[in-house]
């Protein structure tokens, strides 16, 4: 059998996509384990960071939201009252019951051009056939880990994303890298636990979220900054409600923005729990790391050059994620060099999410340099699912001739792939 569509990944995008495709008729099959990374790669007691009214999953009729499974669970989704992650994630298995086909726990291993349009393999070899592909591989493929770094064994070195819980630092010390909300709730849980910890960052200063406005207002102060998404203020409401416009931007415009706008910085909720109780030494870089007896050396330099050592049990590097298209490693090869890229190595991507290789479509991270920074958000799910189910379908329209020789995407410029990085 040959699918019409296939979807690997079965995070909020992923169910999103396949709610969307399921309800216009598509003959699909979803691949992934339902919120995995926020099940596995969050530690307990986080919460998310989005608004509660702005953290929905997507479907066409708008039946399963967030709302309506708290009001089930008696939980309280209520705007600037944080959902704690757990709920969330359950929230999301929720909406993959009521909302979206049966989905296939199992992992995609590789998709390759193939008869008619791609082949997928599983983890057990089982191929599956599909004329159109929808990647919705969430974060994890991304994970940044500064080159400092790198060399040193995961004994000594982890990223923010790799625990599901922080229990093995208790009663140990941990110099959390970064001074986004990941290194902030991160730090605050392990103080929390006991945990001897301090905040390391590059930047002069840590950035904090205020508490939003109050959702009922007078109307001149909704005029001036309106609610959105992605927080209040007009540049906000644009990035969060108008992601297809966004795509028309000039590209160094949508650069610049993909890579300044919300940028790091702390929950309102947090900062109680950070300052005065965690360590924080902004203005200071890593230069070099090396493992000594015990633990890890830093070496780091602040901003007027000066130097300092300091030596720390665990290093937890709270330092993203980069959408590369070299760091797509489930693509073949030969599809992965075919991509367009863009200057910032993610992929080009059309209007309708089509990559530059006709019937293969992508969502999520990968995609903000492209429609902005509501694709690093739940938020996005919504925009993407339905712009690119309505681009599987008229892909499905075309008919593509097999072995067609993709275009590049206007605008986009060809990078050959790199091997993915271990």
């Amino acid at each position: 059998m040959v699918y019409d569509l296939l979807v690997v990944g079965a995070g909020p995008y992923g169910l999103s996509i396949a709610s969307h495709a399921a309800a216009a008729g598509l003959n699909l099959r979803v691949f992934g384990r339902p919120m995995a990374s926020w099940r596995d790669n969050m530690p307990r007691g986080m919460f998310l960071k989005s608004e509660p009214w702005a953290s929905n999953l997507s479907d066409p009729d708008g039946r399963w939201r967030l709302d309506v499974y708290c009001a089930e669970q008696g939980l309280t989704a209520r705007h600037a009252k944080p959902i704690p992650v757990e709920a969330f994630a359950q929230y999301g298995l929720w909406f993959a019951r009521h909302a979206v086909p049966e989905v296939d726990e199992r992992t995609v291993t590789r998709v390759a051009a193939g008869p008619g349009g791609f082949t997928a393999v599983t983890e057990d070899g089982e191929e599956v056939h599909a004329r159109t592909v929808a990647l919705a591989v969430g974060v994890m493929p991304f994970v940044e880990v500064p080159q400092t770094l790198r060399a040193l064994h995961p004994a000594l070195v982890t990223h923010s994303s790799h625990h599901s819980d922080l229990d093995r630092f208790r009663d140990k010390d941990v110099t959390v890298i970064g001074g986004g909300q990941a290194a902030l709730e991160t730090a605050a849980l392990l103080a929390e636990q006991g945990t001897r910890v301090r905040v390391l960052a590059r930047a002069d200063r840590l950035v904090w979220n205020d508490v939003p406005p109050p959702w009922e207002r007078p109307w001149w102060q909704s005029v001036r900054s309106p609610h959105s998404g992605l927080g209040p203020g007009w540049k906000n409401w644009f990035y969060s409600e108008r992601p297809g416009l966004f795509r028309r931007l000039p590209e160094p415009t949508r650069a610049r923005i993909a890579t300044t706008a919300l940028g790091p910085a702390g929950a309102w909720w947090v900062r109680d729990r950070v300052e005065g109780v965690v360590e924080l030494l902004p203005g200071h870089e890593v230069t070099a790391a090396r493992a000594v007896p015990g633990g890890v050396r830093l070496d780091t330099t602040n901003r007027a050059g000066a130097s300092r050592s300091l030596e720390t049990e665990h290093v937890i590097a709270a330092t993203g994620f980069r959408a590369r298209c070299d760091r797509l490693g489930l693509l073949s090869a030969e599809l992965r060099g075919t991509l367009a890229a863009l200057p910032d190595g993610s992929p080009a991507v059309g209007h309708g999410f089509e990559s530059s290789y006709p019937g293969l479509f992508l969502a999520g991270l990968v995609t903000a340099s492209g429609f902005g920074p509501a694709m690093r958000f739940v938020q996005g799910a919504s925009f993407t699912a339905s712009t690119l189910v309505r681009g599987v379908r008229r892909r499905l329209g075309a008919k593509p001739a097999s072995g067609t020789v993709p275009a590049p995407v206007s605008g986009s410029r060809i990078e050959s792939a790199s091997p993915v990085r271990p």
